[in-house]
């Protein structure tokens, strides 16, 4: 995951060397020391000396300052805190808004969802679905002064209705897509050798190969959403005729009950594979589904984006991808075989001794990750174009 400052280098490139050249041998003096000594002999005062010798460590020092461009920008803490306004609460579901310093140590941040604090707020996040369907307008016009506007979806663009509307309205996104101005996935792991004391460390999930590796039950697909247009459904009707699938969901079984709110981690724990399959295919669309086949320690496998883009997020042999398969028929084949063969289901299971994974709070995490960014480029107001382009390409 989607993590995230920018370090400071210095430019070996463009450095100047200063080389003094040692003249005739005769005077013992270069041509640098006896202009020096001309300057010194001069009718310039002791004033005039110091200035010029200020001027030249002050050329000196220049040639060895740091890009600029490699560094984060500084904001003092007496000006970096900031406002961010909470326009609507997704899906009109009241949360109570999280207290960044405490749970992420993000410092800096106020968080309000009362309107009247518009006029002040550095920021307004917008969350797409509300004022498409018309829940919710947008902001009143003119906004404030280098007020930022944040467009925030977390669905696929299949289901992203009226995007065409928003065209230069908004000067930041909050999305799942990695070349978001502000990103934060549905999850992502964490090496272990990476670890940090922030945050990835104090709410991530240690991954460990399981002790038994073959479960009781064979393969699991958790759905509520059906639609018979769906690639995913498809997909299903194929595999059962050659194979065992367990449907649980608004669409099959009752998932058991969990007071614990962890009902389908739970569920999957108990299964070899589990059908991580998205309602549609689009880049870096990979949601919970994987994520909870991770935690849970079975075999995901994915319908989405290209394998490749699953690599992004995850090792090769973390997940099995349809694509990889001429037909379901094959699918079906290779996970009986691995099934039948430990050492080979191993091989899928090996890499998470290595890694922690860590899925965002819904909608804790991603305000707050929002406020920091805020921070980070406050006064600036550049406008997002084309936003259909972008998010459908």
């Amino acid at each position: 995951m989607a993590s995230m400052g920018v370090g400071a280098h210095w430019r070996a490139a463009g450095r100047s060397t200063i080389t003094v050249h040692r003249g005739d041998g005769r005077s013992g003096l270069s041509q640098r020391e006896k202009w020096c000594v001309l300057v010194l002999k001069g009718t310039c005062s002791s004033v005039c000396a110091a200035i010029v010798v200020f001027l030249l460590l002050l050329g000196v020092c220049l040639l060895y300052l740091p890009d600029p461009l490699t560094l984060e920008p500084f904001v003092s803490e007496e000006n970096s805190a900031v406002t961010v306004l909470i326009w609507t609460h997704p899906f009109g579901r009241y949360r109570e808004l999280p207290d960044c310093f405490a749970l992420y140590q993000i410092g800096g941040c106020t968080l309000t969802d009362d309107g009247r604090a518009y006029p002040e707020a550095d920021a307004v996040i917008i969350h797409h679905r509300d004022v498409a369907t018309g829940t919710a307008d947008l902001p009143p016009e003119p906004r404030p002064r280098a007020q930022k506007w944040i467009w925030m979806n977390y669905e696929s663009p299949t289901h992203t209705p009226r995007l065409w509307l928003f065209g230069d309205v908004f000067n930041l996104t909050m999305t799942y897509r990695t070349d978001s101005d502000i990103f934060l996935p549905y999850g992502y792991l964490v090496p272990h050798d990476r670890r940090t004391k922030g945050i990835q460390n104090r709410f991530a999930h240690q991954l460990r190969v399981p002790s038994h590796l073959l479960r009781p039950r064979l393969l699991a697909w958790v759905i509520s959403n059906w639609s018979e247009s769906h690639a995913r459904v498809a997909l299903y009707y194929q595999l059962r005729r050659y194979i065992q699938v367990d449907v649980f969901g608004r669409a099959g079984r009752p998932l058991p009950e969990d007071s614990g709110g962890n009902s389908v981690v739970r569920l999957v724990g108990r299964y070899q594979f589990y059908l991580a399959l998205e309602n549609s295919q689009h880049t870096d669309y990979i949601t919970e589904k994987l994520w909870n086949a991770v935690t849970a320690g079975a075999v995901p496998v994915v319908l989405g984006p290209s394998r490749q883009n699953y690599e992004r997020f995850l090792p090769p042999e973390a997940f099995i991808h349809v694509d990889d398969f001429p037909t379901v028929r094959g699918l079906a084949r290779y996970l009986l075989t691995l099934r039948r063969n430990p050492a080979r289901l191993r091989r899928h299971l090996d890499w998470r001794g290595s890694y922690s994974v860590h899925q965002p709070s819904f909608w804790a995490e991603h305000y707050c990750t929002a406020c920091r960014a805020v921070r980070r480029t406050k006064g600036g107001t550049d406008m997002v174009k084309d936003l259909t382009r972008w998010f459908h390409s």
